[in-house]
């Protein structure tokens, strides 16, 4: 897929998953209040707030991140960082690093495939790594909604404890919460983002625009997350809403899809979309270049060991 040039020996496997793991933990290291200003915008008008939170309103990304820093502290905006980097070597290991081989498992390893095998390929590793690492994202999108004010109760005090009482009040089926939605997303994220990615930079390598380097990759990567957010925006507001939602809110995440339809319009499937952008863009700008560099820096100390045994 990415990286290295066609004579150059493909990465084993081992070395794809690790990279790949690896620099989704950079990404969301770097993106992560992107990431929860996103999720804060998604919930909002869910629900009536009270207390000390009722007058709080969040417009915009960057009024979301103020308004933040400024009622709850700094620290608010890395609600769920342990979780979400947990999430990231469990998912993005899978989705990402298994790519390669499940796409030439469809093609029996024959070069060159089409649209329609590297979307299957896509899906295929998204759906898997949401089975994985489903309770991960149902526990970072619960930390990263609930607000750290005085006066508001907190659902959760730390990441363990979350999983503890999630599973306790809930049972497995909390813990595995609002996957169905999150496989589609994911799926619809994985095959566009991963897919986007490799046609654009096989276009820009076929008609000579840039090398195989850093500003290919940077230029592959902005335009796979402008696409990707584009497509997967709707599914991912439900998905948030669902998995933050406590028992009995939604009988079931179609049934939160047309509540929200319903009573905010069909705008709701699209609120938080500026934020999902600018974190998705940046988030597959830093992953993607990450990626690659890892990749070569890891085949490079192979080679190098392999030389000198």
């Amino acid at each position: 897929m990415v990286g290295l040039k066609p004579s150059d020996v493909p990465p084993p496997l081992a070395v794809k998953v690790l990279s790949a793991g690896s620099a989704a933990c950079i990404a969301d290291l770097v993106t992560f209040p992107l990431d929860t200003a996103k999720v804060r915008l998604q919930i909002q008008g869910e629900k009536a707030v009270t207390g000390a939170a009722k007058g709080i309103r969040y417009r915009g990304v960057f009024g979301t991140i103020s308004t933040m820093v400024r009622t709850e502290g700094p620290r608010s905006l890395y609600n769920g960082l342990v979780a979400g980097l947990q999430r990231q070597m469990a998912f993005a290991s899978i989705r990402i690093g298994l790519y390669d081989s499940v796409k030439s498992f469809y093609t029996r390893g024959k070069d060159n495939p089409n649209v329609g095998v590297r979307i299957l390929a896509g899906c295929t590793t998204g759906a898997m790594a949401v089975s994985v690492a489903q309770p991960t994202d149902v526990v970072k999108v619960r930390f990263q909604a609930q607000m750290n004010l005085q006066g508001v109760g907190r659902r959760y005090n730390g990441t363990m404890q979350a999983y503890r009482q999630i599973f306790q009040l809930e049972g497995l089926r909390g813990l595995w919460k609002g996957t169905l939605p999150n496989i589609t997303r994911n799926a619809l994220v994985n095959c566009t983002e991963l897919v986007s990615y490799d046609l654009i930079k096989e276009a820009i390598l076929k008609h000579k625009l840039l090398s195989d380097n850093l500003p290919c990759h940077f230029v592959s990567a902005f335009g796979a997350g402008f696409i990707t957010t584009v497509i997967a925006s709707p599914v991912d507001v439900v998905k948030t809403r669902y998995m933050n939602s406590p028992p009995g809110q939604y009988r079931s995440s179609l049934n939160c899809a047309w509540t929200m339809m319903t009573k905010e319009g069909p705008t709701a499937f699209y609120k938080g979309f500026v934020p999902s952008f600018l974190r998705l863009g940046s988030w597959n700008v830093v992953m993607f270049v990450s990626f690659e560099q890892l990749k070569r820096a890891m085949m490079m100390s192979r080679n190098r060991i392999e030389a000198t045994t």
